[in-house]
């Protein structure tokens, strides 16, 4: 299953470290709904994501691993990192697209990862 986006912003809030051949699950039970509802919080790791503020460790995990996880479509995720990337992408393209925007360009500027993500999207709806 291949979901571009799915890295772009909250396996970069939550979910994404380097281990091995997968990412750790040190996150993976992360409340992901806390901070999609915490302005300050997800400000905190999109103005970390962008370089333009500091970084919690996990925030500059993420930002070392996204290209990886972008360009690899997400293999070394398991589903938990998978399901929680795609919700933070919904909430991000829905609520704060602006920012969603501005993720996109800095992390896929080609648009070839949103690509693969869109087409991901309509498949599973197709098969739903």
């Amino acid at each position: 299953m291949q979901l571009c986006g799915i890295v772009i912003v909250i396996c970069a809030v939550v979910v994404v470290t380097w281990a091995q051949n997968r990412y750790t699950t040190k996150y993976d039970n992360v409340n992901v709904d806390t901070i999609l509802s915490n302005d300050r919080v997800l400000n905190n790791y999109i103005k970390c994501l962008m370089e333009e503020g500091p970084c919690t460790p996990e925030g500059r995990e993420l930002k070392k691993t996204l290209p990886d996880a972008l360009s690899s479509g997400c293999t070394k995720c398991n589903d938990r990192q998978k399901q929680t990337a795609e919700k933070v992408i919904k909430h991000l393209q829905v609520k704060r697209s602006r920012d969603w925007d501005r993720l996109t360009k800095k992390y896929d500027p080609q648009g070839e990862y949103k690509k693969r993500y869109d087409t991901h999207v309509a498949t599973a709806r197709t098969a739903a």
